[in-house]
């Protein structure tokens, strides 16, 4: 297995080396040339250089958008060869299990991009012509990454569940040691990886290099441009960014390092099972206690049918609401006429309830009333209404709010960590080849 690292190692030497002299001209784009050689080999499919070039300038010019320092070209295309080999491995395992996303699916994706963009289609299509790229680049982009987001779901996500006792314990562990599991910190991260199967040897050049490494940093080099160069994450190419993460959603062997931390520091080396660890805390910031206001509130709904129109409902609620006006029980009236079985045996009353809780067009007339008031009829997604606010307290939803908090750290820790267990097994488990240059 050594033996076939290093044979790998240095063929990749051979192509980057060879893919300098092109890749100059690819990555600066002054002179497009067709680029068609295999670069490598990945199980039965192959990476050929006018990809591997493509894929280089697209980072390249998103990280020089964000102003990160890059590396060497030699080893920022080593970083993007890597990244597009696991891309490849997934597609594969993609095919063989029959995930396929089809044009109408993309069809609707483009749709709705365009939608939250407040984008039409052509202006969404010259929009991706400013950032170099065609429409059909754009789609088969988009379909490679719902494919791999559907494997990933399949594979990894249906797998992760958190229970209340995991919640208890993350809750409880963080009042004992007076670490918020919802404190945030912006981190950067490099990993230097350890081969699954490693020997001492491997394992102790891995470490000196992680050694050599934190030394540097220490010593005042930039973190993204060492990252981008050295790191094996999955976010080498961001510059190990992990953006903002709360504390309970960090992997659990980072957690005792970052709480120990300042802004600005660098920690010593962390080991964990995929290799050395090296992160940076960029900024940080405690969750304040969660107040909101609750809103006690009675509706009555009623619903068209074929016998009565959209002004025929709309009309008894102008009544009804005149007749509470007047003196009548609301609590009576909604439980005579009202047509939301759930609480119209209430009289209506849809008891304290926190913002979000309705459909936006109901809690926007609900917001607009003073407490006592009475809506005019609106129309919401289930019907007609109106509604009257009883009362609106601030309520401390610290415990609730924790307590689902905790539960999304979780999910997400442990799908970061299963995730990257999963893309290591299948990474150690395809064959690839990466071929000294020929055209």
């Amino acid at each position: 297995m050594s033996l076939y690292r290093i044979h790998v190692r240095s063929c990749l030497l051979l192509i980057l080396t060879s893919l300098l002299l092109p890749a100059a001209s690819v990555l600066a784009d002054t002179e497009r040339r067709t680029l068609d050689w295999i670069v490598a080999q990945v199980n039965n499919d192959v990476i050929v250089a006018s990809e591997l070039g493509d894929r280089a300038n697209r980072l390249r010019a998103e990280l020089e958008a964000r102003n990160t320092p890059l590396p060497d070209d030699r080893k920022f295309l080593r970083q993007v060869l890597e990244r597009l080999v696991i891309e490849h491995i997934q597609l594969q395992l993609a095919a063989s299990t029959g995930i396929i996303v089809d044009d109408a699916r993309l069809d609707v994706t483009v749709e709705k991009i365009a939608r939250q963009n407040d984008f039409s289609i052509q202006e969404l299509a010259d929009h991706v012509r400013q950032d170099g790229l065609s429409m059909l680049q754009f789609r088969e982009q988009l379909r490679t990454e719902i494919t791999i987001k559907q494997l990933r779901s399949r594979h990894v996500e249906s797998r992760i569940n958190v229970s209340e006792h995991e919640i208890d314990t993350m809750l409880t562990h963080g009042s004992k040691t007076g670490a918020d599991p919802n404190a945030e910190f912006q981190l950067l991260h490099i990993l230097i990886s350890v081969p699954e199967a490693a020997s001492s040897d491997e394992i102790q050049q891995a470490k000196a290099r992680a050694t050599e490494t934190i030394e540097k940093l220490r010593g005042g080099e930039d973190f993204r441009q060492t990252a981008i160069a050295v790191s094996d994450g999955r976010q080498a190419l961001n510059g190990g960014d992990l953006g903002w993460r709360k504390l309970g959603q960090l992997p659990t062997i980072f957690v005792d390092a970052v709480t120990q931390m300042s802004v600005g520091d660098i920690s010593d080396l962390i080991r964990s099972a995929s290799g050395f660890h090296i992160i940076k805390v960029e900024g940080g910031q405690i969750e304040e206690r969660k107040i909101i206001t609750q809103t006690h509130a009675r509706h009555i709904l009623l619903k068209t049918d074929a016998l009565n129109s959209d002004q025929r409902v709309r009309d008894r609620l102008v009544d009804l609401r005149e007749r509470v006006l007047q003196g009548e029980d609301f609590n009576v009236l909604a439980k005579a006429n009202s047509q939301d079985t759930a609480s119209a045996i209430d009289g209506g009353d849809l008891d304290w309830m926190d913002p979000g809780s309705f459909v936006p067009a109901f809690e926007t007339e609900m917001n607009a009333l003073d407490i006592g008031q009475i809506s005019a009829p609106f129309q919401a997604r289930f019907g007609w209404h109106i509604v009257q606010v009883l009362d609106r307290r601030d309520h401390d939803s610290t415990v609730e709010f924790k307590r689902a908090q905790a539960r999304k750290l979780l999910r997400k820790r442990k799908l970061d960590e299963e995730l990257n267990l999963w893309l290591r097994r299948l990474r150690d488990e395809a064959y690839v080849e990466y071929r000294s240059a020929s055209r």
